[in-house]
């Protein structure tokens, strides 16, 4: 069976899949700092509200976390079925504790119509959020991987590896930043760093974290950091807290060289004016730090079969195909598109801008380590840094 007929007839059977949904309003706990996403949903909210009388009411988020705390109140509290959450995008560490502490609905993701469109056989990270199976409690959303970008009048070789970025901040000192490690973009330096410069011990990065993998891992980690803190903005002395204010750093010619977890945020940037039109976008030959994000329902939400409705239209290759427009979101699809019918595939054309990544650019894909490696790498840091901050 072709996966436009498994749509089709998914289609079809939806209703008696998820019950009957009356106008309602789904309260989605989301990260709301980015305008394009935040657009993106109004335009959710006004497509599922024609298919389906669904209002989506984005509901911005500074850290995902604040909506994992919200949920287990409300469980300590026994309020076991009204939460005030009914869709949350997640992944990692936050999706981590809250499977740890029963908090999603399970085994529903992959009953969703739009989910065959992901192939999950053939694309094992569907099932699989940094490490940690899913178990039907996500559904997949979105893929991305770390870029750097520079401004290409200023620096005509960027550093292609960690090694070279050594060599770069000592020729270019103050040049470079990093945001601290509360920051999602800030931890995922970190885990890319100790991915490149651990080789022969990535395995013990894909397990959970021991106290003795910890310290294998860490040495070179910090003895490269050790290194590289000097040489950085402010001598190291001073981080920047959110990833936009490294974007900022750039713009304001500040740093020659940043990076991102979204390549489309770079020319969606240049097109806004924000970052200069010379900046080009590239990946690290050693390696670029990868991972799928996700949509969950909490175990207590009251409109659950409502929430699964939008969870499933996110999944649409319409809705797919329309986030990962440069100048809506640029998020790249989760869905196997090659395997959709040739006119669906029509929608995913890819545009061409000066400033985004080359197709084919990314040379390896590094997959997130496993969750539990975050905040024991984060501990580790300020342990080590954090004093003299």
């Amino acid at each position: 069976m072709t996966l436009s007929k498994m749509c089709i007839i998914g289609l079809l059977c939806w209703a008696g899949l998820t019950g009957q949904v009356s106008a309602t309003t789904v309260q989605f706990f989301g990260w709301g700092g980015s305008p394009q996403v935040n657009q993106y949903l109004q335009w959710v909210s006004k497509q599922t509200q024609a298919r389906y009388d669904i209002t989506v009411n984005h509901v911005k988020l500074a850290d995902t976390s604040d909506a994992v705390t919200r949920v287990l109140a409300e469980k300590a509290a026994g309020n076991l079925a009204n939460g005030s959450i009914d869709l949350l995008w997640i992944n990692g560490e936050n999706f981590a504790a809250m499977k740890q502490s029963h908090l999603l609905l399970s085994d529903w993701a992959g009953q969703l119509p739009n989910f065959a469109l992901t192939q999950p056989d053939k694309n094992p990270s569907m099932r699989m959020d940094f490490g940690v199976a899913t178990d039907g409690q996500e559904a997949p959303w979105g893929k991305a991987a770390m870029v750097f970008y520079y401004n290409q009048q200023q620096l005509s070789s960027p550093p292609t590896s960690l090694a070279e970025l050594l060599d770069f901040a000592r020729q270019h000192p103050g040049r470079f930043a990093y945001p601290l490690p509360d920051d999602f973009l800030g931890i995922s330096f970190l885990k890319y760093a100790a991915l490149a410069l651990n080789p022969t011990r990535q395995q013990l990065l894909y397990q959970p974290v021991t106290d003795h993998a910890l310290t294998r891992i860490t040495q070179p980690l910090f003895d490269y950091l050790d290194t590289l803190h000097p040489l950085l903005w402010q001598q190291g002395e001073f981080f920047v807290r959110q990833a936009s204010m490294l974007q900022q750093l750039f713009s304001d010619n500040e740093i020659l060289l940043a990076f991102s977890f979204t390549a489309a945020e770079i020319p969606a940037a240049v097109s806004r004016f924000d970052l200069p039109k010379a900046t080009r976008t590239y990946a690290m030959s050693d390696g670029s730090l990868s991972n799928v994000h996700f949509v969950a329902i909490p175990f207590n939400s009251a409109r659950a079969n409502a929430a699964k409705k939008v969870a499933n239209f996110l999944l649409s290759p319409e809705a797919q195909a329309y986030k990962q427009r440069l100048d809506v979101w640029g998020d790249e699809t989760v869905l196997a598109i090659d395997a959709l019918p040739a006119a669906q595939q029509k929608l995913f054309q890819v545009q061409s801008h000066s400033s985004a990544l080359a197709p084919g650019a990314y040379q390896k894909l590094l997959a997130e380590p496993h969750a539990s490696w975050a905040p024991a790498l984060r501990k580790a840091w300020y342990a080590r840094y954090g004093a003299r901050l």
